[in-house]
């Protein structure tokens, strides 16, 4: 049952109401998200698609699956690039990387991948440090239609000088330019970094943990998140990762009053990469 207070708006009320509608008749949970920023896309698809209110939106939405596929495209947090935060990618090679040689196998997840640019990256980086054959990456995310784009590899050319740029600051040893082929205004990337990928739909709001891995990537998705969603998908990562795995979040994301907080030891502060050891 809803819990609706006098001092709740007409607005707030009708994107409980569409939340909870989506939660239940199609199982994808938003409900925890942080309302400022949802309440914002939300809107900014009402305006886009001419529609008057939340509760127009709820009408459509909830009778029609297609309408549902293009909101969950608007409410993802499509924004990356490849290389973000190049300080992360130098210390993964530096820090990371050794840790890895160790094992025989790798399973890394890479939750929240949005367009793929995080897949991609890690795959060259990987090649490079010639492990990458030892790898099985699953490349997860809660909506489909972006992880067909991921898995097609294919991006915007004139945005390669930037994403060079963050390549050489992370680190990289080749020219970027040969993990691509140009074609017309795009930048297609080798299908050779896809054979090791696995990509699947997964809810971190709603979805259990399904293996143990050696690696989890959770950058930039938990910023979305309320509190309380935070802490249970910190738990789920928990769960996930192997003894002496690492943890990856992103810049403005922090395992400090996270439920298991003390289970891990920092490897870089501003990486913001952690090692479980209990």
């Amino acid at each position: 049952m809803l819990a609706v207070t006098p001092s709740q708006s007409l607005d707030d009320i009708e994107l409980e109401l569409l939340l909870e509608g989506i939660f239940r008749h199609y199982g994808f949970d938003f409900r925890n998200y942080a309302v400022s920023s949802l309440k914002r896309r939300v809107w900014n698809f009402i305006r886009n698609e001419q529609l008057t209110n939340i509760s127009a939106l709820q009408e459509r939405v909830l009778h029609d699956r297609h309408w549902l596929d293009r909101l969950l495209y608007a409410l993802s947090v499509n924004v990356s690039a490849m290389f973000r935060d190049p300080h992360f990618y130098l210390t993964f090679r530096n820090e990371v990387v050794p840790l890895l040689r160790t094992y025989p196998f790798i399973r890394i997840w890479l939750a929240g991948v949005s367009m793929g640019e995080e897949v991609y990256s890690l795959g060259i980086l990987l090649e490079e440090e010639g492990i990458y054959d030892r790898c099985r990456i699953y490349a997860t995310d809660i909506n489909d239609a972006v992880l067909k784009k991921a898995k097609e590899g294919i991006y915007p050319l004139d945005l390669m000088q930037t994403y060079t740029g963050n390549y050489i600051k992370g680190g990289g040893t080749h020219d970027f330019s040969s993990y691509y082929t140009a074609a017309y205004d795009r930048a297609i990337f080798k299908s050779s970094l896809r054979e090791n990928v696995v990509f699947a739909q997964h809810n971190l709001a709603t979805d259990a943990s399904f293996n143990e891995f050696h690696v989890i990537l959770c950058r930039n998705v938990m910023i979305y998140f309320n509190n309380d969603l935070q802490a249970q998908v910190h738990h789920l990562l928990y769960q996930s990762l192997v003894m002496f795995g690492i943890l990856g979040l992103g810049s403005k994301e922090t395992i400090r009053f996270s439920p298991h907080e003390q289970a891990y030891e920092e490897i870089d502060t501003t990486a913001k990469l952690y090692r479980r050891i209990a």
